[in-house]
């Protein structure tokens, strides 16, 4: 039994947004060839993503000098703790997330921050940093208004690139994205862009 994180990054009703209809069609077909794989959700417009704030910083320096923390900076490190390790848990990874201003939404990136620790998912060598992420599969779900694959458009896309970049870092090299672009260039076509997507989606799921 494989244990698979699907984490979600939009605050909208899923029947709203199409990162997390694609979300649902991939883990409906995901299930469908994988019934016994354990499915674990990540919101995190619902969970508490601790971010990288000052009592972030100063319990980290109070780790290295083995020192006492305090109470809110015992609970951000546990959290950003368990947060990693869960990371590491996963056999399999699934992000859904738009586009929003080319990049991700905020809580993408705070969750990055939480799970990019040194000594627990890379660690700096004298050779350079190497990830500790280990052999796990990775996938991108991205809901997009534009175009930004290809043309001009291209230059601004700071999201697969970005995720792509961090999971190489961390490791992982099984990256894969399925993308649902140009959602907003033209209403009338919206459904059927997404339906490509969503089969895409799902020869993607197949193959997980």
């Amino acid at each position: 039994m494989k244990k698979v994180l699907l984490v979600k990054a939009n605050p909208q009703q899923e029947k709203k947004s199409y990162s997390l209809r694609l979300a649902k069609t991939f883990i409906d077909e995901y299930q469908t060839q994988n019934p016994n794989d354990q499915i674990i959700e990540l919101d995190l417009y619902k969970e508490e993503i601790p971010f990288i704030d000052g009592d972030v910083l100063s319990a980290r320096g109070k780790v290295v000098l083995k020192q006492e923390l305090n109470e809110i900076e015992l609970e951000k490190i546990n959290k950003i703790n368990r947060l990693a390790d869960l990371f590491l848990e996963s056999d399999k990874i699934i992000f859904s997330a738009p586009m929003w201003n080319f990049g991700f939404p905020p809580m993408v990136k705070a969750y990055i921050d939480a799970i990019s620790i040194a000594g627990i998912t890379f660690k700096y060598t004298e050779n350079g940093p190497v990830g500790l992420a280990g052999d796990k599969a990775v996938v991108l779900l991205e809901a997009r208004g534009g175009i930004y694959s290809e043309g001009s458009g291209a230059s601004s896309e700071h999201t697969k690139s970005y995720l792509e970049t961090v999971m190489n870092f961390l490791g992982v090299k099984n990256f894969k994205v399925v993308l649902c672009e140009g959602v907003n260039l033209d209403h009338s076509k919206a459904e059927e862009i997404y339906l490509e997507a969503a089969n895409n989606a799902k020869e993607v799921a197949r193959l997980f």
